[in-house]
């Protein structure tokens, strides 16, 4: 089934309706053409010209018939013509409508009307989120079929901490679009370690890096839409889990370490895209370090280096390394490639402020042992997560010709 590319965005009355501008831009960078639907509610947190400006259509809100005389009812042309309805953020009131089978606004009728994919956001506060009557609102729309996208864990609009925020518009776009797109990785299983480790020195202190995790999320996202089944390992970060990815979360070496060894024997590749932290203390102590005791000496000791030690526990994978460095990042990866036993590197200069740590984007040269350098320009970090997963993909369909 190919990627649905039209899709209607119906818009509901919460605070959260502030991020539909950009779930319409999310949408449209992979390369959705975006239709929205405005609520009464939601007209007091988003105007129907932000939306319109940004989708490059008019907005639906509570017209019946088509301003062109031709007598069309509006709410069955956007029915028939959106591929996934995609309602976020969408409201306790919106899901008991939609379970309901009410029609009283445009959304509600159109909703009734389509036939394709519905797909759902929620965003509330926990305490309305938990309810039973929500509950059984979202238990009954499961069951047909409708497919949920968070909500998550985060602080909420009232300052509290909880379940209920909206899951963040780039996570929505790939549920979105990712669900129907080509299974060229159905059946494989991936691997994908992000972020930094944290090496604690005292109980308040810790060793660690700038590691945003951005890039392992990123290729996390790009293999589950291919269809793989992943495991994502991740260090501390602040990022949403990519729909249709299973996460585990650890802080140390040694425990990404764990995860990653307990996951690799079944693993079809390996993308080790974490920053690890290669020393940590020798020591680690059960109090805090005094200032008035003077400054403490620091004495370190090596991490075991995950990506060497696949070769033995993982040797049917794939393996990807990468080299983040801040000079002479291409023969670094080279070392790398040769000395670790990895089937690919990826190095990437993390000097630079704008695809370093924490950039959006990224800029990369891939490295295979017995093939020349293929580099990739500066891009938005999907997207060089996608070219890194064409390169993957190549070098398994070579591999299994050779075989």
């Amino acid at each position: 089934m190919s990627s649905p590319r039209r899709v209607l965005l119906g818009v509901c009355g919460g605070i959260a309706a502030y991020k539909a501008a950009q779930i319409v831009r999310c949408l449209q960078e992979r390369g959705a053409e975006v239709r929205c639907i405005l609520t009464r509610a939601a007209s007091a947190f988003v105007t129907p010209l932000t939306l319109e400006v940004l989708s490059g259509h008019h907005v639906y809100q509570e017209e019946y018939l088509s301003a062109n005389g031709s007598g069309r009812e509006l709410h069955l042309d956007a029915a028939s013509w959106g591929e996934v309805l995609l309602v976020a953020p969408a409201t306790a009131h919106v899901l008991a409508r939609l379970a309901l089978g009410l029609a009283d606004d445009f959304l509600s009728t159109t909703a009734l009307a389509f036939q394709s994919r519905l797909v759902v956001a929620p965003a509330m506060h926990e305490s309305m989120w938990d309810h039973p009557a929500v509950q059984g609102h979202a238990q009954a729309l499961r069951e047909r079929g409708v497919e949920f996208v968070g909500p998550v864990h985060g602080r909420l609009a009232s300052g509290d901490e909880g379940t209920g925020r909206l899951a963040e518009p780039e996570v929505i776009a790939d549920a979105t679009l990712g669900l129907g797109r080509s299974a060229s990785w159905n059946r494989r299983r991936v691997v994908v370690t992000a972020g930094p480790t944290r090496e604690p020195l005292d109980p308040v202190r810790f060793l660690s890096n700038r590691s945003s995790g951005r890039m392992g999320f990123a290729l996390a996202a790009a293999a589950a839409a291919r269809g793989a089944a992943v495991q994502l390992v991740s260090g501390p970060v602040a990022l949403d889990t990519p729909f249709g990815v299973e996460r585990v979360d650890v802080v140390t070496a040694r425990e990404m370490e764990a995860a990653v060894l307990a996951k690799a024997a079944d693993a079809d590749v390996i993308i080790m895209a974490a920053a690890v932290a290669d020393f940590r203390p020798r020591e680690r102590r059960d109090q805090k370090i005094k200032k008035v005791d003077g400054a403490p000496t620091l004495e370190l000791e090596s991490t075991h280096d995950i990506l060497r030690g696949l070769g033995e526990a993982a040797p049917q994978a794939y393996r990807v390394g990468f080299a983040a460095e801040t000079e002479d990042f291409e023969v670094e990866a080279e070392r790398k490639l040769r000395e670790k036993g990895a089937d690919m590197i990826v190095a990437n200069d993390v000097s630079r402020s704008d695809v370093g740590f924490a950039a959006t984007d990224n800029e990369v040269t891939i490295l295979r042992a017995g093939m020349g350098a293929e580099r990739i320009p500066r891009l938005p970090k999907r997207e060089v997560a996608e070219r890194i997963l064409d390169a993957v993909e190549a070098a398994l369909e070579a591999r299994a010709d050779s075989a």
